[in-house]
């Protein structure tokens, strides 16, 4: 289950009550079978700081003020040749604040370093705001065909150009009709 589905469940409870559920109460909220699977939820959220335990007190969950928002992970993207694009949620990651606010749909991984002198590293999670469209020289993840790869979106002699941020690799140059945006990108978090 993820973390802010059980931060839904508590606020929802003690909007309704007025007071926080017991770890009994929580299980049978969340549909799982035991209190401790419950606590581990909570010991969870409480480590990443969304919420915190009062263990002296019945009930002792309090939500402290922020949200924990995790993105689906959906595959990796390339940093070098772009490769075919597998697009299923290998699972959810809490993003920070800083990433939060620049509202990204999905992350990807990334694989090969053509994006380095970005700052894109091989291994990185990269965050992406999913949309069509980009402006000249920001950092897009683009599909060419079925293959998908992260590039600097240029334009030479009207045709749309991908360019990588390592002297290695070539710009790849495509006709726009050859070429979908699948989002831009907004920041990443280190592997």
């Amino acid at each position: 289950m993820r973390q802010q589905e059980v931060l839904d469940v508590l606020r929802e409870f003690i909007e309704e009550n007025g007071i926080a559920p017991t770890h009994a109460e929580l299980a049978e909220l969340l549909g799982v079978s035991s209190t401790k699977a419950a606590a581990d939820h909570l010991k969870a959220l409480a480590k990443k700081g969304a919420i915190r335990l009062h263990s002296e007190k019945t009930r002792g969950i309090q939500i402290l003020a922020g949200e924990v928002e995790e993105l689906p992970l959906v595959g990796s993207v390339a940093a070098g040749i772009p490769i075919e694009a597998v697009e299923n949620v290998e699972r959810y990651v809490t993003i920070p604040e800083v990433l939060r606010r620049k509202k990204p749909t999905f992350l990807l991984r990334v694989r090969g370093d053509s994006m380095k002198d970005a700052g894109i590293l091989d291994g990185d999670l990269i965050a992406v705001r999913k949309t069509q469209t980009a402006d000249l020289g920001q950092i897009v993840v683009a599909r060419l065909d079925d293959e998908v790869t992260v590039k600097r979106l240029g334009r030479k002699n009207g045709k749309a150009v991908l360019y990588p941020e390592n002297s290695e690799f070539q710009p790849i140059e495509v006709s726009p009709e050859e070429l979908t945006i699948e989002g831009q990108f907004v920041g990443l978090i280190r592997a």
